[in-house]
């Protein structure tokens, strides 16, 4: 995946999205990239009962809101470059074509997003990290990042440690190990022994570290082995963190879900602010940067 151009948020004038309009703007300081806040308007009713009169102020109401989100976006960053997208369609849709060059997308979400909703559905479908920030959410506090051993876990790595190095903050790679459920053959031979699986996860888990601690040797990071499902290991990390991040989909996935179980239980539930990263972006780095 090539570098972004800009972070791009989603705004609507709810509480929600001006958190995320917050976090949108210190990320893309940050970062040094323009801020692009998006705004999706939509004619509620089915084409048949199109009113162009109508239609144009519902489209003027829309830019009335992005209007305010731009503004908003300069007085809590001064000197940041924000510019404006009034977008056409269902937000999750219009935010992924909006953001097709971008570095970062973040949305605001509900404690528990409702099903369907912008939150739940960006993530499964955007090829670009997507953050979720809510409400609860502390602004302090370490970045939690999911780590398998897989693409889609090198891919969260990646994007913790980056956040980290930005940030300030520590990170803590968090492995939960026990899923006999996920592996077959010799790995579902493994979980007959508690302590086999501590030596070879654990192993695996300092190998798929080891390269980013070499290439971010300013960040203060940390393994822990969880002898617990990944879901629960997470969400119990979650509680003290001001960031956890996951890759789409871990090693026990399946090919017909847009994201897997973990991911989506941790997007659901997790109290802090949540970013899904997609395996795409994955790749270690060589250990000479």
């Amino acid at each position: 995946m090539s570098p972004g151009t800009s972070v791009v948020v989603g705004y609507d004038g709810s509480e929600e999205s001006e958190r995320a309009l917050a976090w949108a703007a210190e990320e893309a300081a940050l970062r040094r990239l323009p801020l692009t806040v998006c705004h999706a308007w939509h004619w509620p009713y089915p084409v048949t009962y199109i009113d162009h009169e109508g239609t144009a102020i519902v489209r003027r109401m829309g830019q009335h809101v992005l209007d305010h989100g731009v503004s908003l976006a300069r007085a809590l960053r001064p000197g940041l470059k924000v510019h404006g997208r009034l977008l056409d369609g269902p937000a999750h849709a219009a935010l992924v074509h909006a953001a097709a060059d971008a570095e970062v997308i973040v949305v605001g979400g509900r404690d528990e997003p409702a099903p369907g909703s912008t939150a739940l559905r960006l993530p499964e479908h955007a090829d670009r990290p997507v953050v979720v920030v809510r409400p609860a959410g502390r602004r302090s506090g370490e970045i939690v990042a999911g780590a398998d051993g897989s693409a889609a876990g090198d891919a969260a790595l990646g994007f913790a440690f980056e956040e980290a190095a930005l940030r300030g903050r520590c990170v803590r790679a968090v492995y939960g190990c026990w899923e006999p459920g996920a592996g077959g053959g010799r790995d579902l031979a493994l979980f007959h022994d508690a302590d086999a699986v501590r030596r070879e996860r654990g192993a695996l888990l300092e190998r798929a570290v080891a390269p980013w601690l070499a290439k971010y040797p300013q960040v203060d990071a940390r393994t822990s082995l969880v002898v617990e499902p990944p879901r629960k290991a997470l969400l119990d990390a979650a509680q003290t963190a001001a960031l956890v991040v996951v890759g789409d989909r871990g090693t026990g996935g399946f090919d017909a879900l847009r994201l897997g179980t973990t991911s989506g239980t941790v997007l659901r539930y997790a109290p802090c602010a949540v970013a899904v990263v997609p395996s795409l972006r994955a790749g270690r780095p060589s250990g000479r940067e």
